[in-house]
């Protein structure tokens, strides 16, 4: 019977997805209207005190299947600082974090059934799994926060939290950041919970950039700071409550 109401509400879900994709293509709103994501044709230049953000872009990974973009994620950013902190062996594979952090059943969450139903990680999964990751492959860190993007009260602290991030991992290279956000906000496609670092910040122009795991996504891309916040405090217009999603936000791992 659970797996009939699951499916039933994918079927819905999908559908009004669709017909909201559509919408927004006909319409030039969305992701179709101004200030649309900018894909980056060349690797970035970067200087060398930027060493996490070109680990980033040496480690990024896309997803093995759909709802895995967490683990493409989390795998990145282990890798990062596996690589920072000079420890020894071969990259670690997106197969054996989930043999090795087991997590709010994160390994079960990315079958084709999920865990009782669920599938994916939501904000506060992905900050505990990303914290345990990182205390399983023995990885020094101050601490991990998560900051879940606000529609309207507190929107102007939050924003400016997640501003500071973004410029201290930037300018400063003392922390990565992995965003929780709408896909169909950022790019021309489903509005969709989806997850992937942050690959860069311009505090000039507020630009963002993002590490997209999605296979589809060839080449990462620039979006303004505005579509960045809008994307990551969206609340999917309810319809994935029922498989436990809430607002997106991102997760900091703040360094030592």
């Amino acid at each position: 019977m659970n797996a009939m109401i699951n499916l039933l509400r994918f079927y819905i879900v999908r559908t009004y997805l669709v017909f909201r994709y559509f919408f927004h293509r006909v319409t030039r709103t969305g992701s179709f209207g101004p200030d649309q994501a900018r894909h980056i044709t060349s690797s970035p230049g970067l200087s060398s005190g930027q060493r996490l953000q070109t680990a980033l872009f040496r480690h990024h990974v896309k997803q093995f299947h759909e709802s895995s973009c967490s683990v493409a994620s989390v795998v990145s950013v282990v890798n990062v600082l596996r690589e920072r902190y000079g420890c020894p062996g071969p990259a670690v594979t997106q197969q054996a974090i989930l043999e090795k952090v087991r997590t709010a059943h994160w390994k079960e969450r990315m079958g084709p059934d999920g865990y009782k139903g669920r599938r994916g990680l939501p904000l506060a999964v992905l900050a505990a799994v990303v914290r345990d990751s990182l205390v399983a492959y023995d990885l020094p860190f101050k601490r991990v926060e998560m900051i879940q993007g606000a529609s309207t009260q507190g929107r102007v602290r939050e924003r400016q939290q997640i501003l500071g991030h973004l410029k201290n991992f930037q300018c400063l290279d003392n922390c990565l950041i992995i965003a929780h956000f709408d896909q169909g906000t950022f790019i021309k496609e489903l509005n969709i919970p989806h997850i992937s670092p942050v690959g860069g910040f311009d505090p000039s122009t507020g630009w963002v950039t993002i590490l997209d795991v999605d296979p589809d996504q060839k080449l990462a891309y620039r979006i303004p700071f505005n579509r960045f916040y809008k994307g990551i405090s969206t609340r999917y217009a309810g319809v994935f409550r029922p498989f436990g999603y809430d607002r997106g936000g991102v997760v900091a791992i703040h360094l030592n």
